[in-house]
């Protein structure tokens, strides 16, 4: 193992461990990387309806050795947390990616209707997704990378699919009244511009565990991993050494 230890990185609900195809090179130079699909996922065994967020982190117990260094992004960032509440031991530091924490009325009402619209139209909803993921200008600039996510949307199985937006749709709830419990250092990092896991989110999560710092990114949207992976690795990094983060010019930290 290398001395800076064991990462594991958690993608969001849909994707896979492609996810982190831009951020793993430069992390895989200092430490152990792992990039595993979750549950319902890729080449991972199907989610089962009626699957809970505990179901999706069981797998990571197997991963490493002795206290790792999580990382989660989106769906990912909340089974990075299920796992660090039941395992403290396993964790050194959580450092969440695009994390969504206690929606408000109208954000959990928004996330449940794209819950809704999968179910009546998956195909559509993975269309969509690329529409908010991606701004105008980036798409323009990389064109292929947009259609190597919808290819990714588009490969799910859909009940395994559904069963885990499931838990992404609600799952903040469960998560919000545990936090506090939180005993490993936690990094919450955003895009400016994501509607769905917000700057105040992450603001919020930060300041509700006990040793917690939040970050964004600035003019980025959701997929902070692909658009701007130095920014996701220096964090990563940051964690690992239990230093300041050294970020772009414009980026907010608290």
């Amino acid at each position: 193992m290398s001395p800076a230890g064991t990462v594991i990185l958690l993608h969001g609900v849909g994707l896979d461990h492609t996810m982190w195809d831009r951020v793993t090179p430069t992390l895989a130079q200092q430490c152990t990387v792992h990039t595993p699909d979750l549950p319902g996922h890729g080449d991972a065994p199907d989610a089962p309806e009626g699957c809970t967020l505990t179901d999706l982190a069981a797998p990571l117990t197997g991963l490493g050795a002795g206290a790792v260094h999580l990382v989660g992004f989106s769906l990912g960032a909340l089974v990075a947390t299920r796992f660090a509440l039941d395992h403290p031991e396993r964790v050194a530091s959580l450092t969440l990616i695009s994390a969504v924490a206690n929606r408000s009325a109208i954000e959990r009402t928004s996330v449940t209707g794209r819950l809704e619209a999968a179910r009546e139209n998956l195909p559509a909803t993975f269309d969509a997704a690329i529409e908010r993921w991606f701004s105008p200008q980036w798409r323009a600039t990389e064109p292929e990378l947009a259609e190597r996510v919808r290819a990714v949307l588009r490969a799910n199985r859909p009940s395994s699919y559904l069963a885990c937006y499931t838990v992404f749709a609600h799952a903040d709830a469960e998560l919000w009244p545990l936090l506090p419990r939180l005993n490993p250092r936690v990094l919450a990092m955003t895009g400016e511009q994501d509607p769905g896991s917000t700057p105040a989110m992450s603001a919020a999560l930060a300041e509700r565990v006990p040793h917690g710092r939040s970050a964004v990114v600035p003019g980025a949207r959701h997929l902070l991993p692909l658009e701007h992976p130095e920014a996701v690795t220096e964090a990563v990094l940051a964690q690992l050494d239990d230093r300041p983060l050294e970020l772009p010019t414009g980026a907010v930290q608290r």
